[in-house]
This record gives structure tokens, C-alpha cells and sequence, in this order.
């Protein structure tokens, strides 16, 4: 229906469905040339403009909270990169019935994808996910706070 409203019909969609499936690595450019961002990383660009993240602080730990509809635990991938980087991602994926015919597809399909930096306070031993509804939250908890430095006493002699 949008397509028919841009003048564009059904194998004008077809194709242009077809160049974005192209893998990862093929720009297209004649000669095999890169010219510009790969495709992977504007797909990944794009998932990460696309998915909404809330990010806590809570007395003890970190909570972010990211929408994740439709994925099941076993969709969503949860990693620590470099040390210090938290990556949630997930994919979403259209359901092919042949028997089926779509009137109007308006749900976002495709990668799901956050990245966050971790505070130096962070303790990367401790993290845990949990989903429901179609909403994750990554808790991180912190380290706990350095204990002050007590003045040594150096005990004087008399001479």
C-alpha cells in the first residue's frame, strides 16, 4: 500500500527488498571498490539508532533496560567486548508462510542492537539478564568503593 502511494509496485519492492539482502562485504561498486561505510556497519548503525535503551544507576549496580519485542531468551545475545563495552543484540526475524499474504507490514524487522561503555566501576563478574515481555534488563553491579586509606602510625624512638 505505501509502496503504490510512492508509484512504486510490487516487483519495484521486490527488487529493492533484493539489494538489501545483499551480503555482507558486496558494496556493488563496479570493481569491487569500497566507497563509503560497509554494509554491516550501516546495518548495525541503523539497529542501534532503532533500538531503545533506558540506562539506571542504582545505588548498587547498573540496570539497562532495553526493548527487545518478539525475542525469546535464545534470540537475544548478551557479550562484554574490549574489556569494558556491554553489547545486547538480537535479531528479529519475518515469518514466511507461503499460505500468507501481507495487506501491511509496519512492525520493525531486522538486528536489534546497544552498546554502552561500562564505568570503571563496574564489575564485570557480576552480570546478569533477564527478559519479560519483550523487555531486557542487563543488571551490572558495581564494585564496591575503595576503603579509605588509614594513616599509618610510625611509632617514634627516644634516643
Amino acid at each position: 500500500m505505501a509502496g503504490m502511494m510512492f508509484g512504486l509496485d510490487a516487483p519495484m519492492m521486490t527488487a529493492l527488498q533484493h539489494l538489501l539482502d545483499i551480503p555482507d562485504g558486496e558494496t556493488g561498486a563496479p570493481g569491487g571498490e569500497e566507497q563509503g561505510p560497509t554494509r554491516a556497519y550501516v546495518r548495525d548503525a541503523r539497529a542501534m539508532a532503532a533500538t531503545p535503551a533506558d540506562v539506571k544507576e542504582l545505588p548498587g549496580a547498573y540496570a539497562f533496560v532495553v526493548d527487545m519485542p518478539g525475542l525469546g531468551s535464545g534470540d537475544i545475545k548478551v557479550q562484554v567486548e574490549d574489556e569494558r563495552v556491554l553489547v545486547i543484540s538480537g535479531e528479529r526475524r519475518r515469518e514466511e508462510k507461503e499460505d500468507a499474504k501481507y495487506l501491511r507490514m509496519e512492525r520493525r524487522m531486522g538486528k536489534l542492537m546497544r552498546k554502552f561503555v561500562l564505568p570503571e566501576n563496574a564489575d564485570m563478574e557480576k552480570i546478569s539478564a533477564a527478559c519479560r515481555d519483550g523487555v531486557l534488563t542487563v543488571t551490572v553491579e558495581k564494585l564496591p568503593p575503595p576503603e579509605p586509606k588509614k594513616p599509618k602510625t610510625i611509632q617514634v624512638q627516644v634516643a
